[in-house]
């Protein structure tokens, strides 16, 4: 396991409710001004410290050990719910923002994706935005073209917004993507639920690569496994320094990079798994929202798995060359 201080680039603590009086977010969609009076109403107090740290790319390994211990793979076919699983009760958990190079950018505007609705529910990383621009940090996933993922550890959830269409209460196509900013203030009302007391949730962002076309080219493979790597390897690290060397460590993702980027959901799905396997990631818990994104996770652990066989020492760069020979190609933006 690399060390941390050979790649961390600035480890932050921040008082939530110093944080979020000195840098309270700013709004200008009225939508999200509303989720934020719903979950964080005048007299709102804030506990606990936000740990936020940054990380410039960990080189990949040369070789994948075979000694090295399993990464259980578990997908849910489900979205985000933020709680701990059953059998991991003791685990740190993370759950991966789907980020944009310039961390929470929108968080303030219409738009509604993953990124965005992971913020509204968690507010204070509105106000750890402010703070990160009035200082000398830089809110950035990626700089001077390379990943630079971001952690953030110990953020309150304080509400959970519903958005699967309901015409009875007001969203017929849902509050998802473009839609929220559209929907009225009663819709906005009945799909925000308080939660009292707010969870805890710790937080792993890192951009995908974007708008590609044809099939993936070896650089754009080895770049998303690094990135994925990177961030799996920062979350490993923060977890034993935090938390407990112990203690099992479980990442939350899905299909990263596969909505407004284009992504291929096998191949996004095949790199993260692998990145897991390296990173020495105890559980990925892979939420594919339904049985078709089930079935291409599948396919993609299976791929894994022929490439990567038991008890065989495998070459990080021979792996990468056979997955650009399977000519995974790019797809299209949802528009989200």
């Amino acid at each position: 396991m690399v060390q941390a201080a050979d790649n961390l680039i600035t480890r932050r603590i921040f008082d939530a409710q110093t944080l979020v009086t000195a840098f309270p977010p700013r709004f200008y969609d009225p939508n999200k001004q509303l989720v934020y009076e719903i979950a964080c109403p005048t007299g709102t107090v804030h506990q606990g410290q936000i740990v936020f740290s940054r990380w410039r790319k960990i080189s990949l390994p040369e070789t994948l050990d075979p000694a090295q211990p399993q990464t259980v793979y578990e997908p849910r076919p489900d979205y985000f719910s933020y709680e701990p699983l059953p059998s991991s009760n003791s685990a740190v958990e993370w759950y991966l923002n789907f980020a944009h190079y310039d961390l929470f950018c929108a968080y303030d505007g219409p738009l509604f994706a993953q990124d965005e609705m992971q913020v509204s529910e968690h507010p204070a990383l509105g106000s750890l935005r402010e703070a990160l621009l009035a200082s000398d940090i830089k809110p950035l996933a990626v700089e001077n073209g390379e990943p630079t993922p971001a952690l953030i550890m110990g953020v309150e959830r304080r509400c959970a917004i519903a958005t699967n269409p309901i015409p009875e209460r007001d969203r017929p196509y849902g509050l998802y993507g473009n839609n929220f900013a559209l929907a009225s203030a009663t819709a906005i009302e009945q799909a925000t639920q308080v939660l009292n007391p707010p969870t805890l949730t710790n937080i792993l962002a890192m951009e995908a690569p974007a708008g590609g076309y044809g099939n993936y080219k070896l650089k754009e493979i080895e770049y998303i496994l690094s990135t994925a790597f990177t961030g799996f390897t920062a979350a490993h690290l923060e977890s034993q320094l935090n938390v407990d060397p112990a203690r099992e460590v479980v990442i939350h993702t899905g299909f990263w990079g596969c909505g407004a980027y284009g992504g291929n959901r096998i191949l996004m799905a095949l790199l993260q798994a692998l990145a897991a396997r390296l990173a020495q990631i105890d559980r990925l818990v892979f939420h594919t929202a339904n049985a078709s994104g089930t079935e291409d996770f599948t396919k993609a652990v299976g791929i894994m798995q022929q490439l990567v066989p038991a008890g065989n020492s495998v070459k990080i760069s021979d792996l990468i060359q056979a997955i650009e020979a399977m000519k995974f190609e790019w797809g299209i933006s949802d528009g989200n």
